[in-house]
């Protein structure tokens, strides 16, 4: 997912997109545990969204607090 598109999301559409990659992660890494699959770059893909995701949140949590002061 492209930074441009994750900061035009509001901060409920970050919660859910961030859960929903979440589950898709735990998914990928149960179905290699088993063997089904070979989803190595999607699970670092999908990696590194969340990290993306958990950025921006925190630069507006950070950018609120300064406002606020």
């Amino acid at each position: 997912m492209r930074v441009e598109k994750i900061r035009e999301l509001s901060d409920d559409e970050l919660k859910n997109q961030e859960r929903e990659f979440a589950e898709q992660i735990f998914r990928l890494r149960f179905q290699m545990a088993t063997g089904q699959t070979e989803g190595l770059t999607k699970l670092r893909v999908l990696r590194k969204d969340v990290a993306r995701l958990k950025t921006i949140r925190r630069e507006r949590q950070l950018k609120a607090a300064v406002e606020t002061k």
